[in-house]
């Protein structure tokens, strides 16, 4: 198959997968599109999908559809998934339903083990892992602020079968400003706990406190357990034989000091009564934790915390232990 031939089709509209749209429709691809949100959908059909702050950049979509099942109608060759965690079970299944041929996986979600819930249907040779280094949220429908990017992402393929393919979405994204790197399937899993690592920091911390990320880092009574959930975190990494940098947490603590001045996307998700992620960064962490027998009490009180509220709200699942 040319390259230059390939089709994209990408399910979950939010800021990762409005930007990855835009870029590839920027670089000469046909890009195919679906979202649960009519009216996100009825904006980018009139008005194109617009990013904006750190990255700048509009794209017209002749490709969008509404609902899954109409989008994998369209013969495209590479399907990428931005839709939360919490969605994917759903999402494969569909796929695996209506898919009219065989094509490439490319999972664009954060969180440590999101493959597992691809493979149920689909081989590893045909699912490729993207972590994603830029953030943002929507100050629209059909426009997504980019907070920040540090450069590059990566793509990797999970069993290295793919990497030319690999190559080929990193070069294509970086190609129109999305700088993005190919990674090897070992690396690409330690990238992928790197970026958790880092999620998990804050991410949950916010949610209960309400503190933006920026004050978060600001405050000494945080920033200390801000610190132990990164210790934890690379102990539980360094079990699982996961290669992070050299001097992680020192770098950890450099790199969220630059956060930005607002909630990150799973404070926002709990906030407004949703069902978050947390499962798949700190409960990961706690997960991987219990494997090992190394003990994660913060991260196992963030976890539960998050999860006790989602299930007051009605959104999460509720344990019972009785």
């Amino acid at each position: 198959m040319d390259h230059k031939n390939y089709t994209i089709g990408i399910i979950g509209l939010g800021p990762i997968g409005q930007t990855l749209a835009v870029h590839f429709k920027a670089a000469g691809c046909e890009v195919a599109i679906t979202d649960l949100d009519r009216e996100k959908l009825n904006l980018i059909r009139k008005e194109g999908s617009e990013i904006v702050l750190h990255l700048e950049k509009k794209s017209f979509f002749k490709y969008v559809y509404y609902s899954v099942e109409e989008m994998l109608e369209h013969d495209f060759d590479i399907l990428i998934s931005a839709v939360k965690d919490y969605h994917v079970d759903k999402i494969v299944d569909m796929v695996k339903e209506n898919l009219k041929k065989d094509v490439f996986l490319l999972s664009a979600q954060n969180g440590i083990d999101i493959r597992k819930k691809y493979l149920r249907h689909f081989p590893n040779s045909s699912i490729l892992r993207m972590v994603i280094n830029f953030a943002g949220n929507l100050q629209a429908p059909n426009v997504v602020g980019i907070n920040f990017f540090n450069a590059p992402n990566f793509i990797g393929s999970m069993d290295d079968s793919q990497g030319e393919l690999a190559k080929w979405l990193a070069a294509t994204l970086s190609s129109v400003g999305l700088t993005t790197e190919p990674a090897n399937s070992f690396a690409i899993i330690d990238k992928i706990w790197e970026k958790t690592i880092l999620n998990a920091a804050l991410s949950p911390l916010c949610a209960i406190s309400r503190l933006t990320m920026k004050e978060a880092m600001n405050n000494g009574d945080t920033l200390e357990i801000i610190e132990q959930i990164l210790y934890e975190a690379v102990q539980v990494a360094n079990a699982e034989e996961i290669k992070l940098p050299d001097n992680f947490i020192k770098l950890a603590i450099r790199y969220l000091n630059n956060a930005g001045n607002h909630m990150p996307s799973l404070a926002v998700d709990l906030i407004n009564k949703r069902e978050t992620e947390i499962d798949y960064m700190n409960g990961k962490i706690v997960d991987y934790g219990r494997k090992h027998y190394i003990k994660t009490p913060i991260n196992l009180v963030l976890t539960n915390l998050v999860n006790a509220i989602s299930c007051k709200d009605g959104v999460g699942k509720c344990k019972d232990y009785k």
